[in-house]
């Protein structure tokens, strides 16, 4: 069904992604690699405000960037990223000034549609719906003038909730989650893994810990970076109720800057190992290392607000999955993982003392994980979807631009 997409080979789609040196590239990557197996042309571009475009992309990618700046400088950068983009279609990756706004843009001066996905509440790291910019005059001046100035930042708070008022605009939208679905509507396109790549048949376990330096191990990965709210500390905690000296906690990617993860390296050293981000093509070798793959997420705003991509990850690896009853998860696995509370060392305890007493049961519950990653959460899975609701789009630009208008029914 996937080769029937009519005319995919004649339209090109841009990816406009907010900043390539960061700011959702998995999810740019994630929705080029659907957009590609649809059979388009597929352009990534963004602003690159860090050193370089990373994660790197995968083989079958490549990714166009201009350099971002803090305004006004940022004005001249966005005028030559517009100017690259060649889509028949923009599909903007989350609601900011430097994706969604120069996505809608583009559009005013050339019509093509835009599509915008999110998969993230990210006001809700400022406060969410509470949060308000309401400086004095003299203040104001001062974030906007200064060189320094607060508002010369593109990733202020202000220009997040800009974005928010900007969603309505997108002629489609897709959400990752459903706390997303129901604050800003759209179509639900979760987090899915090309399960070709993610197959636990190409690998061989032992091997992968012996090349990531995990031999002698029980490991419990966790592929992602560490923050407050995804729940490690619960997970050391439990280890150290345990006290089985071959268990590890395995983090597996980049480091932020906040020193969080420093933190729990000087408090948990004895249990936890760091392993560097990997680039998206290595990460199923790596997550074939692990004996089970844990997404403690803790219940707040930003958590319910998202879809951790580390479940795939390890859905599709046939990894027994240890995660909490926070937004979507439990609906995600189904029966096929293994469930606590959040903020619960002592559940964590009792449900890991069932995992690693029972390997059989366990294995037998991963092999059906990847079956309903296959089904649910594939890149071919989605790109079912995916492939209409572009043609969608563009029908009704066509129709716009014949001066097509519906008929009104009579009441």
């Amino acid at each position: 069904r996937l080769a029937n997409i009519s005319n995919a080979p004649s339209i090109k789609v841009s990816v406009l992604a907010p900043d390539v040196s960061g700011g959702g590239m998995t999810r740019v990557y994630l929705v080029s690699q659907i957009l590609q197996r649809l059979g388009y042309a597929v352009e990534v571009l963004g602003c690159q405000f860090g050193d370089a475009i990373y994660p790197p992309p995968p083989e079958t990618l490549s990714v166009s960037s201009v350099p971002g700046k803090r305004l006004p400088g940022m004005i001249a950068s966005a005028a030559q990223l517009l100017n690259q983009v060649r889509g028949d279609v923009i599909y903007a990756i989350k609601p900011r000034p430097t994706s969604l706004g120069l996505a809608l843009l583009k559009k005013r001066y050339t019509r093509c549609p835009v599509l915008l996905d999110i998969d993230d509440w990210e006001l809700s790291w400022f406060g969410g719906e509470g949060y308000t910019y309401r400086p004095a005059l003299k203040q104001l001046a001062r974030d906007i003038f200064k060189p320094d100035g607060a508002l010369r930042d593109l990733e202020h708070p202000f220009y997040l909730s800009l974005g928010e008022g900007w969603v309505r605009q997108a002629d489609a939208v897709t959400v990752n989650n459903q706390f997303l679905q129901q604050k800003f509507g759209g179509h639900y396109l979760p987090n899915s893994k090309d399960t070709h790549i993610f197959d636990p048949a190409r690998f061989d376990p032992a091997q992968s810990r012996q090349k990531y330096g995990l031999s002698g191990y029980r490991v419990l990965m966790f592929p992602g970076t560490a923050r407050p709210h995804k729940g490690l500390e619960d997970v050391l905690v439990a280890l150290d109720r345990l006290d089985q000296p071959d268990l590890r906690l395995v983090i597996v990617g980049g480091r932020r800057p906040d020193g969080y993860e420093d933190e729990l390296m000087a408090r948990w050293s004895r249990w936890l190992i760091k392993l560097p981000r990997f680039p998206l093509d290595h990460m199923a070798e790596v997550v074939a290392a692990a004996h089970m793959v844990v997404v403690p997420q803790r219940n707040t705003p930003t958590a319910r607000a998202q879809f951790p991509i580390k479940l795939t990850d390890g859905m599709a690896m046939a990894k027994p999955i240890l995660s909490t009853t926070v937004g979507d998860i439990p609906k995600i696995l189904g029966d096929t993982g293994y469930l606590v509370e959040p903020h619960a060392p002592d559940q964590l305890v009792a449900m890991l003392q069932t995992i690693l007493n029972n390997p059989d049961q366990a294995a037998a519950r991963g092999r059906l994980a990847r079956q309903r990653c296959i089904q649910h959460y594939s890149v071919d899975a989605m790109a079912e979807f995916v492939g209409p609701l572009i043609q969608h789009c563009l029908q009704r630009q066509t129709r716009n631009r014949l001066g097509y208008r519906p008929m009104e029914h009579s009441r």
